[in-house]
This record gives structure tokens, C-alpha cells and sequence, in this order.
């Protein structure tokens, strides 16, 4: 007996540019960025002032009680984990709770919290400490969560592996299933950190955008104008179903997910390696896992996240391992960096992408890198069939994970 299939049945999101999966790929379809300048107070002094903030706030989808115990990040991913469930179908039959598993991440978690709740300590005191900051700061916490809300008692499990987060914890739950462990998994990630000491230290490193003047402008993938990526937060969730499991309660299925590919480049804790080989390495393996054609990859979400280094790196391998025949987007030129949401929301963007038959565009590349020798949607979203896709994740660390989906 082979291997079970393992198919895409529910998806959900928050993002910088809707507060649900349809109204963000609205947007995204549309090429409409979320990225704006930080009004806060804290933010003038900062040499970074834009930031791709929720567009929904979450006090608009659950009640002041519940936000009280829990940190943005942990939030945004429960209202996720609610759509997804939703909308597979199971908030009203869930499965056996024996088989339900979550394998969910965060790459900073609840940062936020723990400044917030350090200020109170300095200023008030010890007994002005909340009761709940642990659970709230805890890089568990979202997923721990998410665990309680669906009563998942096949294992809850929490990634971190910075902005690979979102994809490595897809990539576990499609191995949950296949191993026997579970028959569903929500799977995905989540992230909040816009807040000056995150800003102040990516722009520190020199890796964060500094176009504050054009916030909409400021992400530009491939672009020579590039000058680094926007911050942004949000959450995606994705329901992941073994086929046959799916198939007798009649589920509407999205795609497959069909094979996955983990390295790790052994090479520098910020840098990508030059010759991307950690990452040629990953999309082979997930290539091979998948066990389909090469050349039925006609699509890439790249992980390009606008600077200067990494989206020529990832060019570079996505050339060596698959030609010069997929066509490439970068999402992150409107949503800004999810850190580690992104893999997550760009794996729905791509499953979307294959439901729909239409790559969202890659917007603000006005003027090419002179390297870049792969097709972009640029501007403007392309109709075109896509029987395969692959969305890539990498992270500080040399983390590379690779997932293919393809049409059920």
C-alpha cells in the first residue's frame, strides 16, 4: 500500500491587504500593495517608517475579553485557523480529535508582548505584570492555541525557523498524514511584530526598505531600485486532509500537496548562499517527492523578499533547477514581509493560483535587475493553466523549504 495522498480542503488569512482569503486575493489579483506609512509616535524617530500593517484589526473578529489573553500574533492566527476550519467544512463536523493535529509557527512570536510587559515592570512594577504574559509570549502560543480551539489531540506542533517558518510547518503536516499520525492538520503561520525595536534592528542590518516618502513603492522585487523588504504581519492557515478521508465526507478540494523539499545551507546566519545550492537541493527533493514532471512546474511564488542579494540568489537556483520555463511572481511587492506568515500566505496564494489558473502579478519591477533571465508577471496577474507550482520559503539560519502543490 502506497502512500496516502494529501489534499488542500480549507484556507484562511489576515493580511496587510484584506482581512479574509477572498478579499486578499482580490487584492492581490488587482496588484493593489498594502504597505503604508506608520503613523504611531514611535516611529519618527526610526529611519524605517512604513510598515504593511493588517488591513482588518483584530478587535473587529474577536471579543475584547479574549484579545485581553492574547498576543497580537497568537490572535490573528486563531481568526485564521477559524476561516480555514470553516470553510473545509469541519466547524460544524469535525473529525475524531484523536486525529486532528496542528502544525503551526511563528519566527519572533510575541516579541510585542514581552517589551510591552517589560515596560510595566520598569515603570509600575512586578505586580502590574499581567497574569498572562508567559502563554502571550510563548513562541508556542499560537499553536497551542489553535490546538485548544479544534481540541487537536494527534499533537501540536510549533515551528521556528524565521521566514521558512510558514512552509517548514506545511511541509510537517503533510508528513504528519503521510505517516499515519493524523488524517487532518492545520498547518500554517503567523506573525506581528511592528514595533520600533524589530525595525530599529532589521534596519540596523540594512535590510529593511528605506523609501519612506513612496510606502506602496518601497517593496520591489528584482527591481535595481531595490533597497531592502517592509515588515509586514498577518496569518494563513491551511487545512490539509489525507485524499481519502476528504473524499468521504464529500470535501471540495483545492489541490494536492504533493511533495516538499527541506535543506539547510550550512553557509552564513544572514546571507544566503551565492550559488543557492542549499536551495537547488530543496526544490529537487521536492520535485522528487512529489514524483511529476519537471516541466509540469509552470508557476514559482519566490520567497523574494527585495534585497539586493537574496532575489538574485534565488534566481539563480530557480534557473539551475527548472530552466527558464516557469513563470516566477513575488507577492511580498504587495503584502510586505510576513516573516514567518509568509510561507503560509504565499502557499495559499499559489494553491489559489492553481484553482483559479491565474499567477498574481509582481507589482513596482519598473526596471529589471540585469540578471534577472526568468519570466515575471510584472505589473499585471497572467491567465494561464497550472498543473504544478512550487512556492519557496527561506530563512536567517540558511533554512530553505520548497513545497509543490498540484491540481487534485
Amino acid at each position: 500500500m502506497g502512500r496516502p495522498d494529501v489534499v488542500v480542503t480549507g484556507l484562511g488569512a489576515t493580511t496587510p491587504l484584506g482581512g479574509d482569503v477572498a478579499s486578499t486575493w482580490e487584492a492581490m489579483l488587482a496588484g493593489r500593495s498594502g504597505v503604508r506609512a506608520l503613523t504611531q509616535e514611535w516611529a519618527a524617530q526610526l529611519p524605517v517608517r512604513i510598515a504593511a500593517e493588517l488591513a482588518v484589526e483584530p478587535s473587529e473578529k474577536l471579543d475584547r475579553v479574549r484579545l485581553r489573553r492574547l498576543d497580537r500574533s497568537e490572535a490573528i492566527a486563531l481568526i485564521a485557523t477559524q476561516e480555514a476550519w470553516a470553510d473545509a467544512g469541519l466547524a460544524e463536523a469535525p473529525p475524531e480529535p484523536e486525529r486532528i493535529a496542528v502544525s503551526f509557527g511563528t519566527g519572533i512570536g510575541g516579541a510585542t508582548t514581552m517589551l510591552a510587559q517589560d515596560d510595566i515592570l520598569e515603570t509600575s512594577g512586578p505586580r502590574r505584570v499581567s497574569p498572562h504574559t508567559v502563554p502571550m509570549l510563548m513562541p508556542n502560543g499560537p499553536a497551542a492555541w489553535i490546538g485548544l480551539e479544534l481540541g487537536a489531540q494527534a499533537g501540536v506542533h510549533s515551528m521556528a525557523s524565521a521566514c521558512a517558518t510558514g512552509a517548514e510547518a506545511v511541509a510537517l503536516g503533510l508528513d504528519l498524514i503521510r505517516s499515519g499520525r493524523a488524517d487532518v492538520v492545520l498547518a500554517g503561520g503567523t506573525e506581528s511584530v511592528i514595533h520600533p525595536l524589530p525595525i530599529a534592528g532589521f534596519a540596523s542590518m540594512r535590510a529593511m526598505s528605506t523609501r519612506n516618502d513612496e510606502p506602496e513603492r518601497a517593496s520591489r522585487p528584482w527591481d535595481k531600485a531595490r533597497d531592502g523588504f517592509v515588515l509586514g504581519e498577518g496569518a494563513g492557515a491551511i487545512v490539509l486532509e489525507r485524499a481519502d478521508h476528504a473524499a468521504a465526507r464529500g470535501a471540495r478540494v483545492y489541490c494536492r500537496l504533493a511533495g516538499a523539499g527541506l535543506t539547510s545551507d550550512g553557509y552564513d546566519i544572514v546571507q544566503p548562499h551565492p550559488e543557492g545550492r542549499g536551495v537547488i537541493r530543496a526544490i529537487n527533493m521536492a520535485i522528487a517527492d512529489a514524483d511529476i514532471a519537471r516541466s509540469d512546474i509552470v508557476h514559482v511564488n519566490a520567497h523574494a523578499t527585495s534585497t539586493p542579494v537574496g532575489d538574485m540568489a534565488e534566481i539563480v537556483a530557480l534557473r539551475a533547477a527548472l530552466g527558464d520555463h516557469p513563470v516566477v511572481t513575488a507577492t511580498k511587492s504587495m503584502t510586505g514581509h510576513l516573516l514567518g506568515a509568509a510561507g503560509a500566505l504565499e502557499s495559499i496564494a499559489t494553491i489559489l493560483a492553481i484553482r483559479d489558473g491565474v499567477v498574481p502579478p509582481t507589482i513596482n519591477l519598473d526596471d529589471p535587475d540585469d540578471a534577472l533571465d526568468l519570466d515575471v508577471a510584472a505589473h499585471k496577474a497572467r491567465q494561464m493553466e497550472i498543473p504544478a507550482a512550487l512556492n519557496n520559503g527561506f530563512g536567517f539560519g540558511g533554512h530553505n523549504a520548497v513545497l509543490v502543490f498540484a491540481r487534485a
